[in-house]
């Protein structure tokens, strides 16, 4: 008989902290092929193609500086309007989307994963780094703002916390992902949750500080203002705009919070992730 080499070994049964991160690396060509392919279906039969990853912001922006800023005189701590709200969108904009494209991975790939192994965190890694792309671009349209307002003598001044920005960056995507296979997971058999993601990403953002410093927040509604303060997105936003902008509510104790529920959050969407992935295809 012939000696035979086996390149993975499937097994019925594993650690649920397996992240068989050996198989994602060895499929590393399939993530980057996801991504290709998100990026180029989305905008494939649409006029303006990839200029609507600057046109959604900055419409966002206009309206956001109108309304809350000039209708409603809330307070941007001193800050250009424009740039504020603009900061906090960029922020918000990646995090949502990590969110809300991840929470549908099961139902939206059910097809493929019955029919072809691979291992399933591709998916939801594919939608992060996907989204990570239009971040950067979205990026490139804040510095462009950043940049008009500076040289146009606006009374703020980067501070030293732009260097952590990095790490907020990967704040924002590890807290859309475990969120996202967290809800992923749950809408396999609750399948009411996929309807709920849509209205309750945009609920909680007004819960998020992208419209409003967190310093208004605490001034005007004490009694309300724990729920916008222990929403682990505040700290996160408050850092990447006292970074850029030098005004915001960071302490390193409130990014350890948010890093602490991150990493919480993670855990607990892949261990669930792992365990749902062996049987999900019998009830999606």
């Amino acid at each position: 008989m012939h000696n035979e080499e086996h390149t993975w070994t499937i097994e019925a049964k594993a650690s649920l902290f397996d992240l068989k991160l050996n198989e994602v690396w060895a499929y590393r060509d399939l993530l980057w092929l996801l991504v290709r392919r998100d990026f180029v279906s989305f905008y494939k039969q649409t006029i303006l193609g990839p200029l609507w990853f600057f046109i959604q912001p900055l419409f966002t922006t206009i309206i956001f500086t109108f309304i809350f800023g000039n209708l409603a005189g809330i307070s941007t701590d001193g800050l250009p309007k424009p740039l504020f709200y603009m900061a906090g969108i960029t922020a918000w904009n990646y995090f949502a989307d990590c969110l809300t494209k991840t929470s549908t991975v099961f139902r939206d790939n059910a097809a493929i994963f019955g029919k072809v192994y691979f291992p399933r965190l591709i998916m939801p890694l594919s939608i992060v780094v996907s989204n990570l792309v239009r971040f950067g671009v979205q990026m490139i349209l804040f510095l462009i703002m950043f940049i008009y307002y500076y040289l146009a003598d606006a009374s703020f001044q980067p501070s030293w916390a732009i260097t952590l920005v990095p790490i907020v960056v990967i704040l924002m995507a590890l807290l859309g992902l475990g969120t996202g296979m967290i809800i992923s997971a749950m809408t396999t058999k609750y399948r009411d949750l996929a309807f709920l993601v849509g209205f309750g990403v945009q609920l909680l953002m007004y819960a998020t500080t992208v419209i409003y410093p967190l310093s208004t927040a605490i001034e005007k509604y004490p009694k309300y203002a724990w729920i916008i303060k222990y929403n682990p997105m505040t700290p996160i936003i408050e850092t990447f705009r006292y970074g850029f902008l030098g005004e915001g509510s960071f302490t390193w104790g409130s990014l350890c919070y948010a890093t602490g529920v991150t990493l919480a959050l993670l855990v607990f969407g892949i261990v669930i992730f792992n365990k749902v992935e062996r049987n999900f295809v019998d009830t999606v």
